[in-house]
């Protein structure tokens, strides 16, 4: 067939190495089977070979590793019919021994042999030969084989990986695995989407200044700082600070993690900080971000059991290294970011190599308005939604807590059908993140439901009556998550706690158990969660913050964390501050018992608005409380006082 009449769909063969994998094998196979004879010789019995020997037939016997014995027969005895058969068979090849025979004991077939030759007057040749099959050296070296194998297909793996990312090299696990931000690489992310963070912005913003006008500084004899740490809670923006520098600063940016150094083979974390390193300087000015930099940060020689040998601490001495060893003069910025401060090393943390440690704290009540402003940008929002409200019911948050807020007030209005989000659906949001997914199938019989309403009308009784606990803003016996009631309150912002707003709260807790106490003359196990807050704020108080006359202005915390494992006090101290604990919880719940005791009527007419509505608000408190008692002006406690006088003169009468 010539060219022209080839198709040109027929597929080509294509040359793969597997083929000459595969042709070694067959051609081991075909050797040794060759070797050995294959199927050249006949296994025979015993009795047969007494019968050929007893004839005179064998020209000779060669024993073969001492246990099968090669029979060659004479040339003018092969013509005999017995021998003759076998020979003519295709499983003969010439030159090969006839016959095959597995004697046994050689000591026994050796004197047998020497004693038919001498009975039968026998000339025959004996010999003793040792032979090695192909197959015991191939099965002795098979181990190692394997190993090449396994180690030559992980390297062509790897080979393979390299090769996607551009560098095609077999070793190229060494290399970096930075993302790398330029002016090819389109970052939306600016400082407009970072909401409050005025302060950690106003730093981050100055290192970017620092790289886009660096003679501002150095014209005054200024130097460039070699790195700034983001410290703080999960959640408060460090990252997204890092996108937004990425974004502003017009210059190469590399952003990886802290794990992305640390692998299974050993030098790998120093090689790929090498690499990261040497590629920011080629691209100088520039700014790397470790993410999560505890991963290779932590302090040395915490673990005895692996030394200064471990791979993890050989990463952190060439990330020291490469940030301010000797004569290293770069302008190359190193931002990180952890929530974990307090276990990097202290040589990572110290001025020379991060020079800025910036704190990213969890926003205050007017950051929380100005980032529910930047979430609630994309939803389609009822105009009865009130962001200064949520940013006072939602204390604690971060900004990704409240972006989580934000998009399940989305959900959960779409869950409802309506076309708009509306100021329910935000509160609907922070019961399920704070208490949990409502559980409206839960058996709950008619006397714990009871109770649970005398419990939660406690709290409320309690909370409103004292000065310092936090105001009440709503009331359920829904069970949530793992509660079967909850009491919300909207607690002031405080910079420091004086020992009156503390013990007031505690006193609120109490109010649920002693609302069980009074009514029911019993209490539950419901309290569990309240018992466990007022302990520790109990032992804050008497171990912490020395808020306690008997053990006085003393405290027992280390912030260091190297009190773990060792009580930073005696056996007769311990003891003291376990009365003290014991003293100062009995105290508030008396008081709250008190307090009830005083507001019982009140507390039934609120229990019992629970059971109907299952859920009331502040202004239902107002109903049946009015005002609470420090919130009356002098005029207004004036006019009670005088109508308490006249109520119990009229009582009298």
């Amino acid at each position: 067939m010539s060219d022209s009449n080839k198709s040109p769909n027929t597929p080509k063969l294509k040359f793969s190495p597997y083929w000459i994998y595969g042709a070694i094998i067959i051609a081991i196979i075909a050797f040794n089977f060759l070797n050995s004879g294959g199927m050249a010789s006949k296994k025979i019995s015993k009795n047969e070979f007494f019968e050929i020997l007893k004839d005179n037939d064998i020209k000779e016997i060669a024993v073969i590793n001492k246990n099968i014995a090669e029979i060659y027969i004479k040339k003018d005895a092969i013509k005999k019919q017995r021998h003759e058969k076998f020979v003519k068979s295709a499983f003969y090849r010439p030159g090969a021994p006839l016959y095959e025979y597995n004697f046994g004991d050689l000591k026994y077939f050796e004197e047998t042999v020497d004693k038919a030759k001498k009975d039968y007057e026998l000339d025959l040749d004996f010999d003793n030969e040792d032979r090695q099959s192909i197959w015991e050296g191939i099965f002795g070296l098979l181990p190692f084989i394997l190993l090449i194998a396994i180690w030559l297909f992980f390297m062509r793996r790897m080979s393979g990986a390299g090769g996607a990312g551009g560098g095609g090299q077999i070793f190229s696990i060494g290399k970096s695995k930075a993302k790398l931000f330029d002016e090819n690489t389109k970052v939306k992310t600016t400082f407009e989407n970072v909401a409050g963070l005025e302060g950690a912005k106003e730093e981050i913003q100055e290192i970017v200044d620092f790289l886009k006008s660096p003679q501002k500084y150095t014209s005054l004899g200024g130097k460039i700082p070699k790195g700034a740490l983001l410290v703080g809670p999960p959640g408060t923006g460090k990252t997204l600070l890092a996108k937004a520098v990425a974004g502003e600063a017009g210059v190469p940016f590399f952003s990886l993690s802290g794990s992305d150094f640390v692998e299974m083979f050993v030098g790998v974390g120093a090689s790929r900080v090498r690499d990261l390193f040497k590629q920011a300087q080629q691209k100088s000015p520039s700014i790397i971000f470790i993410d999560e930099i505890d991963a290779i940060g932590r302090a040395r020689g915490k673990n005895s059991m692996t030394g200064g040998n471990d791979e993890r601490e050989n990463t952190l001495n060439q990330l020291l290294t490469e940030m301010d060893g000797f004569g290293t003069d770069t302008n190359v910025i190193v931002l990180a970011a952890t929530n974990r401060a307090d276990v990097l090393d202290k040589a990572l943390m110290r001025a020379g190599r991060f020079d800025r440690q910036i704190y990213v704290d969890l926003p205050d009540i007017r950051e929380r308005q100005e980032i529910f402003e930047v979430h609630i940008k994309p939803l389609k929002l009822d105009d009865n939604v009130n962001i200064e409200f949520l940013a006072q019911q939602t204390p604690g948050f971060s900004g990704a807590d409240i972006a989580n807020m934000c998009n399940e007030a989305a959900l959960i209005a779409a869950r409802k059908e309506k076309k708009l989000i509306t100021h329910q659906d935000f509160l609907d949001a922070v019961d399920r993140i704070v208490g949990g997914l409502e559980k409206k199938n839960k058996v709950i019989t008619a006397k714990e439901k009871k109770v649970i309403a005398y419990h939660e009308a406690g709290h409320a009784t309690v909370s409103w009556m004292t000065e310092h606990a936090a105001p009440l803003v709503k009331v359920t016996i829904v069970p949530r998550g793992q509660s079967l009631g909850a009491a919300w309150y909207l607690p002031a912002e405080r910079m420091i706690v004086q020992t009156e707003q503390m013990l007031d709260e505690m006193c609120a807790t109490m109010g649920g158990r002693a609302a069980e106490k009074i009514m029911f003359d019993k209490i539950s196990t419901g309290a569990l969660s309240d018992l466990e807050k007022v302990t520790k704020q109990a032992r804050a108080m008497v171990t912490v913050y020395g808020l306690n006359e008997e053990l006085g202005n003393i405290t027992y915390y280390d912030s260091t964390g190297n009190d773990a494992f060792i009580k930073p006090y005696s056996e007769d101290t311990g003891k003291r501050i376990d009365k003290e604990i014991s003293k100062i919880i009995e105290t508030q719940y008396q008081r709250a018992i008190n307090i009830l005791k005083e507001n019982k009527d009140k507390l039934m007419t609120l229990a019992e608005l629970l059971l109907e509505k299952e859920v009331i608000f502040k202004d239902d408190l107002e109903k049946i409380f009015g005002k609470r008692p420090h919130e009356l002006s002098d005029v207004e406690t004036k006019e009670e006082a005088s109508e308490v006088v006249e109520s119990k003169e009229e009582d009298k009468e």
